[in-house]
């Protein structure tokens, strides 16, 4: 590391480097453990910054009282968002902090809401989504400018984009209609009409299958896949049959294709990336339908193989 004399391993050592304008090109030159390190001094300074300005906030806003309460309090989904926002606030200091800084946490401070903003974009870019969810004109005319449609669209493209996990029924259908109850909707309609509403902007949302494929199914084949038991069922003939195992009642068959198409983006998206087919299928079919020997099937493998080929 020519030209730094020292690598920081403290987090005064830390203040020491930004209070002389030097954290942001040690960050640059520091390789394997001198990096390490240096990001772990980094992270002691910016934890409580982080979680005292901006985290405790909005899990209050969540209604996450006990996530509110200390870091060690997070529970999981929480503790992944801080950490999360606390690697985008360390590549905010790594790439900025090119000028003498006489408070360290003071700057930080100032910068928190830029930088897991941009942090927060820059995931969405990685998995496909769109940064800024945003209904197309042509979208807006297939749904008739409907404005609980609009917003229902921009919920939809927001969160195939976002760190949450698919559930079960992929879409946070719950949720939406807690929001739509909290706007004065009927509790007793709000989340059957949230889950016809869905239904029909995905269909909207098809009339273009490649804009569909690239703003909706990528970014969904990120995420986390749900799993999905299935049931076995004889047929007259002896063979076979698989029916999901629902859990107050039949699952609707658009949750099976949203399925089918989280299973198809992951696949796709990995064996783009260079992974063994085979692997691929096995992995991805037995984490969203929890079938690892029906999908172990050779035949069953190469049926699957050939849909993502068409597709």
């Amino acid at each position: 590391m020519a030209g730094n004399d020292f690598v920081p391993v403290t987090p005064d050592q830390v203040r020491q480097l930004a209070s002389q304008g030097k954290l942001a090109g040690h960050a640059a030159a520091a390789r394997g453990e001198a990096r390490r390190r240096l990001r772990a001094a980094v992270f002691e300074i910016a934890e409580p910054v982080l979680f005292r300005n901006l985290t405790r906030k909005l899990e209050a806003k969540r209604g996450h009282y006990r996530c509110a309460a200390g870091v060690r309090h997070l529970d999981d989904p929480c503790l992944d968002r801080f950490h999360n926002d606390m690697d985008a606030v360390i590549d905010d200091i790594f790439a900025n902090a090119r000028v003498p800084i006489a408070s360290l946490e003071g700057w930080i401070r100032s910068r928190l809401g830029h930088a897991t903003v941009d942090g927060y974009r820059r995931r969405r870019s990685e998995r496909g989504a769109l940064q800024r969810p945003r209904v197309p004109r042509w979208l807006a005319a297939e749904l008739d400018r409907d404005p609980v449609l609009l917003a229902l669209a921009v919920d939809i493209l927001d969160f195939v984009g976002t760190d949450a996990a698919v559930g079960p029924g992929i879409w946070p259908v719950e949720q939406w209609a807690e929001y739509r109850v909290a706007r004065g909707a009927d509790p007793a309609t709000a989340r059957r009409e949230v889950a016809r509403d869905t239904a029909a902007v995905l269909s909207a949302m098809r009339v273009r299958p490649r804009w569909h494929a690239d703003y909706v199914e990528r970014p969904l084949g990120h995420k986390q896949p749900p799993s999905v038991p299935l049931q076995r069922v004889s047929a007259e003939n002896g063979e076979d049959l698989f029916l999901v195992n629902p859990v107050g009642g039949q699952e609707p068959p658009d949750v099976l294709t949203e399925l089918a198409s989280v299973a198809l983006a992951a696949i796709t998206s990995r064996i783009a990336a260079g992974e063994a087919p085979e692997t691929v299928v096995l992995d991805v079919v037995g984490a969203v339908f929890d079938d690892e020997p029906r999908a172990a099937e050779p035949e069953a493998v190469h049926r699957i193989l050939a849909a993502v080929a068409a597709h």
